[in-house]
């Protein structure tokens, strides 16, 4: 705990990358922490400045490396190359995060799970440290389960030993003794920016170390920011996130699955890697949009396809609306599992995903109250676990006098 003076202003410094499935989950609670009076820095690089700056929060700038939105095929194919970069980029992060915090060390340090840079901070520092995770964690028997036949084999490749070789000299130079699981898997503390209800095992995951604090989405928008066509019964969202969005023929079946579609009304979001041009004749029944205003359709739609990433998925359970998941990377394939366990979606691999197919699962899953009944419960149970506020206060705590 840290003792300061009740009349200052406490200091919370959060860490992130330039990543949206990164940076928006943890916006709200950094509003709500400046909004309480605390002074909040967030180190991020400068594509996401703006949208912190809007929280209220002070942007701490530093340039990174990693992959943009961009150049999503960068990331490579196999588990090495989704795990070299975050580490390559860290290191030469710290420099610059070192420079930046110079002679304004912080009270609290907040971090996303792939900010590295950020544990090493506050151990130099001597604060205490809260991860923020926006997907599922670890829970007892997650190495032996997942860690062990996920990494094991990397080790015996060559890059696989060198990036672990090179990881523990980086944690061991900077005064670390930890092991490279453990400063990537092991959180000291950690508030889990996700609905219980999608985190596999929950009843193994130690709550001494991890809180379900649940989604801190945005407040509802305004009632204009999307209206509902007049005349159509029901709606349908189609979006597959914000990176991995360059899949024309996928949006070729949506189109050839919803646009003769009798009361449907069908709105698109296909990113900026898809030309309109290349989906041929589009029907006055769908809409195709660069980018949509994704929770305010949510709360007026009546299905959604999603590349089931963490703030899609919550997104839908959080306005009870019916989902087919087409899982397109990392841990989509698992949230899709989730949802569809849940018994409140339908996964369908993208390979399988056949305007036929899209068309069953949709209209089968928009008329089932079943599964209407299913999502106004988990709708009910994510209201519970507080959200926003309860984050706020679980890392406030953090700063009170022991």
């Amino acid at each position: 705990m840290i003792r300061r003076n009740p009349a200052e202003r406490a200091h919370i410094a959060m860490f992130s990358i330039a990543t949206p499935g990164h940076v928006n989950p943890s916006l709200e609670v950094i509003r709500e922490l400046v909004t309480r009076g605390n002074r909040v820095t967030y180190a991020i690089p400068p594509a996401f400045a703006d949208q912190v700056a809007e929280t209220g929060a002070e942007p701490k700038l530093w340039n990174s490396t990693l992959p943009t939105e961009d150049d999503p095929e960068a990331w490579g194919t196999e588990l090495i190359d989704h795990v070299e970069p975050f580490l390559t980029d860290a290191v030469q992060a710290l420099p610059q995060l070192i420079e930046a915090y110079q002679g304004d060390r912080p009270d609290l340090v907040l971090y996303d799970i792939t900010a590295y840079p950020a544990r090493i901070l506050a151990h130099r520092w001597g604060v205490p440290i809260m991860q923020l995770s926006p997907c599922m964690v670890a829970w007892e028997g997650y190495d032996e389960e997942v860690g062990k036949p996920l990494f094991e084999p990397l080790k015996q490749t060559t890059r696989g030993r060198s990036f672990f070789d090179t990881f523990a000299g980086w944690i061991a130079d900077n005064g670390m003794d930890l092991d490279v699981e453990s400063f990537m898997g092991r959180p000291d503390r950690c508030l889990v920016l996700i609905p219980e209800v999608m985190q596999p095992n929950a009843d193994r995951v130690d709550r001494s170390v991890y809180t379900f604090v649940g989604a801190c989405r945005p407040r509802p928008g305004k009632p204009d920011e999307w209206q509902r066509p007049p005349g159509d019964d029901k709606v349908l969202l189609v979006s597959l996130g914000s990176t991995f969005t360059k899949q024309p023929g996928f949006y070729r079946e949506c189109i050839k699955a919803f646009g003769d579609l009798p009361g449907w009304h069908t709105v698109m979001s296909i990113g900026r890697h898809v030309d309109p041009a290349e989906l041929g004749d589009i029907p006055d029944r769908v809409k195709v949009h660069p980018w949509v205003p994704q929770q305010a359709i949510l709360q007026q739609a009546d299905a959604f396809i999603t590349h089931a990433g963490a703030g899609g998925s919550q997104e839908g359970l959080g306005t009870a609306t019916p989902m087919v998941a087409v899982p397109q990377a990392v841990d989509q394939f698992d949230n899709a599992r989730m949802l569809e366990n849940l018994g409140v979606a339908r996964h369908i691999p993208l390979a399988d995903a056949t305007a036929e197919r899209l068309r069953e699962a949709v209209v089968s899953l928009a008329g089932d109250p079943v599964v209407a009944r299913r999502l106004c419960a988990i709708q009910a149970q994510m209201a519970a676990e507080g959200g926003t506020r309860r984050a706020a206060d679980l890392i406030e705590a953090q700063l009170r006098p022991e």
